[in-house]
């Protein structure tokens, strides 16, 4: 079974859709089985008292807006331990790279990276959409870098 984490800041907007994006196009083409896709924080500003936030509204809608759901999903802060966990640690931003490994220590198997480098957009970061308020961009760009994903996991 692969591991795939998602990761983003707060883990309520783009690690959240990422993951739940992954695993409506994994359900699609029959592969739910093969892996298990999850998404964390780099902070705790949106866990408190050891439970973490909902899906921010504008983010549940988009995914809603596309036939996904996300219930049940609560932020969770990403841990050391999680990097032996996962084959995957992806990052939306360089922000969350700069933070994750602050977090793991270094990265020797090299499974840390941003999602866009499996759209062929390298280096680039998923705007945030806390700030933007622009989700449907934010929703186009996690389904590049998911869509990408796939297609290089199937041909490893």
């Amino acid at each position: 079974m692969i591991k795939v984490l998602f990761i983003c800041h707060g883990n309520i907007c783009r690690s959240p859709m990422a993951e739940f994006v992954m695993k409506d196009l994994l359900e699609k083409k029959g592969l739910s089985d093969q892996f298990y896709v999850a998404s964390a924080a780099t902070s705790r500003d949106e866990i408190w008292n050891g439970i973490g936030n909902p899906v921010y509204p504008p983010a549940r809608e988009e995914l809603a807006k596309h036939g996904i759901g996300c219930q049940g999903k609560r932020a969770v802060q990403v841990t050391r331990e999680d990097y032996q966990n996962y084959d995957y640690l992806i990052c939306m931003d360089t922000n969350n790279l700069r933070n994750l490994d602050r977090i793991i220590r270094s990265d020797p198997k090299k499974k840390v990276s941003l999602l866009l480098d499996y759209a062929n957009r390298p280096g680039e970061s998923i705007a945030d959409p806390w700030y933007t308020g622009n989700f449907e961009i934010t929703y186009s760009d996690v389904l590049a870098g998911c869509t990408g994903l796939i297609e290089y996991l199937l041909k490893k």
